[in-house]
């Protein structure tokens, strides 16, 4: 018997087109399948077209002959693919081709191809080429294979175009392309742009998303009570995020009393106490993979709060409801900071570092710092109807017992503002009666 040896040089091997194929794709009925990871209330084919038409409507006018996407966010964004989510998030070993005009070339993890070839997005599939490659130590060994094959699709499919752009990947692969006559640019900030305004399919899987994501909340807010741990909360949230539909949560922003101040420690074993605030961020990558990002800071009971906890959750409040008035469409990021809520100084040194930032598959572009920091974070632009942000408020003075944390999400529309997260706020702490 003789042994065949797979030569990752030589693609001529295998028929892609027939081995890597999803046994259903070509059945028509498929059309809109992906598992659970698109919504049946949703046009999946038509979410999946428009935002693969933005991505090479963006090719054609920068005059790139292709682009190689390594980060999974923008593989979904382009193709509506995805395979081991958090494993390619630190592992840059699934890229996926995309030229200007043509088919799409995916290069996935071994024996999970069929994976995404059911989609129309995905032509022909391939094994990656740098696949263990830094686990085995052979990065360098393996850039120049993964080059040439990258140089021979854009001569095949972008004759005469040698401008590439990469989102992700270490030096050695670029230099790789550089040195097969490829011109390599850097577009992840490109594409973030590309991704910065919202199709009216996209819109609709962020309420969807919000919607589990609010249900998450609901449930911590009932678990709330003296002796439960923030890890045990978080674990109700993270639970209930997984049942409705979502994916995971990108950090663990849930504290209790003291841990509130400064902001952005993460949950842990401390048990609540009658009495203190509980304050939460979302960060939920939830419901068809899109964004989910609000904030509330609950009591945890019996009795009431206290005047300064009212203090402080009403002057978050007030700070998150000035800056939403100020989103209308072609309004200057600089000219919201210039007019977002004034902070108090006794909270200005614990400030959140944006007054409100883009929402999509995770944090997004635009990033709009307040007028103190614009130098250092902030950038020129103007909201466009489309866009959705979070609007971000965090009130606690250095060396105080507590802090709150507060934020809502809203879509960018032609005349405004409009929320789409609905979680109500807390009346007790507002001080209504």
């Amino acid at each position: 018997m003789s042994i065949v040896v797979f030569d990752p040089d030589r693609v001529d091997d295998v028929d892609w087109q027939d081995r890597m194929r999803h046994p259903m794709a070509e059945d028509p009925s498929n059309g809109m399948w992906l598992s659970d990871t698109e919504p049946s209330a949703i046009d999946a084919y038509q979410l999946r077209q428009q935002r693969l038409a933005k991505v090479r409507a963006w090719l054609t006018a920068s005059d790139y002959g292709g682009v190689i996407l390594f980060d999974p966010y923008n593989q979904r964004y382009a193709t509506g693919t995805r395979n081991m989510f958090g494993y390619f998030l630190r592992n840059s070993t699934r890229y996926i081709f995309i030229p200007a005009e043509g088919p799409i070339t995916l290069f996935d993890y071994p024996q999970s191809y069929h994976v995404s070839t059911a989609l129309e997005t995905i032509d022909e599939a391939r094994p990656s080429k740098l696949v263990w490659s830094s686990v085995s130590g052979k990065d360098e060994s393996t850039a120049a294979p993964f080059a040439r094959e990258i140089a021979d699709l854009m001569r095949k499919q972008s004759p005469g175009n040698k401008k590439v752009g990469m989102d992700r990947s270490t030096h050695l692969q670029a230099l790789a392309l550089e040195a097969e006559g490829l011109e390599v640019r850097d577009i992840q900030g490109e594409i973030l742009a590309v991704r910065a305004v919202k199709t009216p399919q996209e819109v609709k899987c962020l309420q969807v998303s919000m919607a589990g994501a609010e249900a998450a909340v609901s449930a911590v807010r009932d678990a709330i009570k003296p002796g439960i741990s923030e890890n045990e909360l978080f674990a109700v949230m993270y639970g209930e995020v997984i049942r409705q539909g979502g994916e995971f949560i990108e950090t663990r922003l849930l504290t209790s009393g003291q841990r509130t101040n400064p902001w952005f420690n993460e949950a842990s074993g401390r048990k609540l106490r009658p009495g203190e605030l509980v304050a939460l961020d979302t960060d939920t990558i939830g419901c068809y993979g899109y964004y989910s990002d609000f904030s509330r800071t609950f009591r945890c009971g019996p009795g009431r709060p206290t005047d300064y906890q009212k203090m402080l959750y009403r002057m978050s409040y007030d700070q998150v409801q000035h800056n939403i008035d100020l989103i209308k469409p072609g309004m200057e990021f600089r000219e919201i900071a210039d007019k977002a809520w004034k902070i108090p100084d006794r909270f200005v040194d614990q400030r959140y570092t944006s007054v409100m930032h883009g929402v999509g598959m995770h944090g997004e572009t635009p990033f709009i710092a307040h007028a103190m920091d614009f130098e250092t974070y902030g950038r020129e632009g103007h909201l466009v109807p489309g866009m959705v942000v979070s609007v971000e408020s965090y009130i606690g003075e250095k060396g105080g017992r507590e802090g709150v944390k507060l934020e809502e999400e809203v879509l960018v529309t032609e005349t405004g503002g409009a929320l789409i997260s609905r979680f109500p706020f807390e009346d007790d702490l507002l001080g209504n009666p």
